[in-house]
């Protein structure tokens, strides 16, 4: 019995985590004095939702180019709330009013307004157009303290803050395995992503896209113990327990044996 304590106290000490184990970027003295290289742009992928709001000098004159629910205006501009959203098609259009269909996809948000405000000069003078996403989601599962879905505030958004939002890994988090699924012209990509290295800052998957997916896997000890901790502790100890009581049985018949 005082080897299987022994045993039982080495398994314990093992599934500690160390500092090792939990902390980020280790590296970070390799790269501290480096710039981060890391840049992206968000492009327009289909199912993306825009909100675009056109305003210029003359109220009335941008009210036909503005895509809302009601034909109430705020203070002469239409409202954020009140406008409705363009859905970008499963061919990459919007159907935008007076210009009609214009293909979008692939570009990004710059490229959009650049777009629209040539193409308005012809109706408005000094046109102002404002594009942003609406549907700008990223999803966080597994060993983080809130998982779910989360609208983010902008569209350059860092890994770093979408696990923040999510509350940050747990303690029993595998921080060399965080998973991103990303789906790239229809296909669905899975890249494994180091959080105990800085190099992260200069990966291209530093910056996440809409609809990203972030998967955090669980350590080894948080497997074993699964979701439901006394049932498989129980299961556990009930096997253990049989188990020491078959062995005690066959040293007992040897020992008679012997004898």
């Amino acid at each position: 019995m005082k080897k299987i304590f022994h045993s039982l106290l080495a398994l314990l000490l093992l599934s500690c985590a160390t500092s090792k184990d939990i902390l980020y970027f280790q590296d970070i003295e390799t790269i501290k004095k480096q710039q981060i290289q890391a840049e992206y742009t968000t492009h327009i992928a289909k199912d993306d939702l825009l909100n675009i709001v056109v305003t210029g000098p003359d109220k009335s004159v941008v009210m036909p180019f503005n895509l809302t629910l009601n034909e109430n205006m705020m203070g002469g501009y239409t409202s954020a709330q009140s406008l409705f959203p363009y859905l970008v098609d499963s061919e990459g259009n919007i159907d935008f009013p007076v210009l009609g269909r214009i293909h979008v996809e692939g570009m990004s948000r710059l490229d959009l307004i650049n777009y629209l405000t040539e193409r308005l000069r012809d109706y408005i003078k000094d046109p102002v157009v404002v594009v942003s996403f609406t549907n700008y989601k990223i999803t966080v599962l597994g060993e983080v303290r809130s998982p779910g879905t989360y609208t983010m505030p902008s569209e350059r958004t860092t890994i770093l803050q979408a696990l923040g939002m999510a509350g940050d890994l747990t303690i029993e988090a595998e921080r060399d395995k965080v998973m991103l699924i990303r789906e790239v012209d229809g296909v669905q990509q899975h890249i494994n992503i180091n959080m105990k290295s800085a190099q992260i800052m200069n990966s291209p998957y530093y910056y996440l896209q809409q609809n990203d997916v972030l998967y955090v896997a669980p350590s080894a000890s948080r497997i074993i113990r699964g979701t439901n901790t006394a049932s498989i502790w129980s299961t556990s100890l009930s096997i253990l327990v049989s188990g020491v009581s078959v062995l005690s049985i066959i040293l007992s018949l040897s020992n008679n044996n012997a004898k």
